[in-house]
């Protein structure tokens, strides 16, 4: 059956409850659908079949008077029956598959994640790596960066040492390509990702890939940032060169922090993760402790040195994790004023 229009004539009906020309055509498709009946509406412009849709989901039941009174305006035959309504534009669009058209399905699925409540990333935040890096692993490498960018740093960087290394590089790379995408996108992304992982109980990005990137490979194992780098030059050496001065490691202590803030940061650093610094440090990392020794007392440098030496062999392991705290402190007191770091050009 064709419907010439969505919106009913304006005629005044006496005994007409008040219903809209929308609500009656959305009552009369549905009627015509339950009825077996399926109307032409692919035939309509796109524009119409979304509104029909949207007007479906937002229906309440109908009593059998209004039905009948809906149903004889249009001269359409029918029994004197109540009307139910999908309530969701999911649900809508589950009913009428097959008789509108692709595309205006593709429209409507885009506004679907409307009716998912909250911010998926906020689940998908809490969910284990565990769980996670399959997603990663399995999903396309857009996907992947995307995951990767919502997430915390430190998660992402915890996340990101699960990814075979070649992979990981690709992931890495691709966040550079993510700042074009659309924040309905990511979100419809986020929802996807729920659902996949079972998780459904009811903004894109705020900086820019260059300091996502660098703030992940901050709080990711030296190794680690070292593959993901050399994988990025040969990627994007420009893209790998911006992270380099994102990128804020124990190395890059004596280039970017004043002589006169190191006896503030030796206040708040615990005196086992400095011996541990100074017993295990080389190349760059040997010239900030070098640095931090020079700029407090010699007295407590040279005791400093004392114990390093006495200490039994550190494993990389511990190494790593004594200068990332020693960073962690770092940024800390920059973040709250309380120093300043050297701008790299000074």
């Amino acid at each position: 059956m064709d419907l010439p229009a969505l919106d009913f004539p304006s005629d005044d009906l006496v005994a007409m409850p008040a219903l809209n020309g929308r609500e009656k055509a959305a009552s009369v498709v549905r009627r015509l659908l339950q009825s077996g009946a399926v109307p032409a509406l692919s035939e309509l412009p796109e524009s119409q079949q979304t509104d029909l849709a949207i007007q479906l989901a937002r229906m309440e039941p109908i009593d059998k008077t209004t039905v009948s009174a809906v149903v004889d305006e249009f001269a359409v035959a029918g029994e004197r029956i109540g009307l139910s309504f999908p309530a969701g534009i999911e649900s809508a669009l589950g009913m009428l598959d097959g008789v509108i058209s692709a595309n205006a399905s593709s429209r409507l699925k885009q506004m679907g994640t409307e009716e998912f409540k909250g911010d998926p990333w906020d689940q998908l935040g809490n969910v284990d790596n565990e769980r996670l890096a399959p997603i990663l692993e399995s999903e396309s490498i857009e996907v992947a960066a995307i995951v990767l960018s919502k997430l915390k740093v430190s998660k992402a960087a915890e996340l990101l040492g699960l990814i075979p290394g070649e992979r990981a590089r690709r992931i890495t790379y691709a966040v550079s390509l993510t700042g074009g995408v659309a924040p309905d996108i990511v979100r419809r992304i986020g929802v996807t990702l729920v659902d996949q992982l079972d998780m459904r109980i009811a903004r894109a990005f705020s900086d820019g890939p260059v300091s996502r990137v660098g703030a992940i490979l901050n709080y990711s194992p030296a190794s680690v940032r070292n593959e993901v780098l050399e994988g990025l030059d040969n990627e994007d050496a420009d893209f790998a060169e911006q992270v380099r001065k994102a990128i804020f490691t124990f190395a890059n202590i004596k280039a970017r922090v004043s002589e006169k803030d190191v006896p503030r940061i030796q206040r708040d650093l615990d005196q086992d993760d400095l011996v541990t610094c100074i017993a295990s440090a080389e190349d760059g990392d040997a010239e900030s402790v070098e640095f931090l020794l020079a700029n407090i007392s010699q007295r407590l440098a040279d005791d400093l040195r004392e114990q390093a030496k006495e200490k039994p062999k550190v494993s990389t392991a511990d190494s790593e994790a004594a200068m990332m705290r020693v960073v962690n402190t770092v940024r800390a007191l920059e973040a709250d004023g309380e120093i300043f770091f050297v701008a790299e050009e000074e």
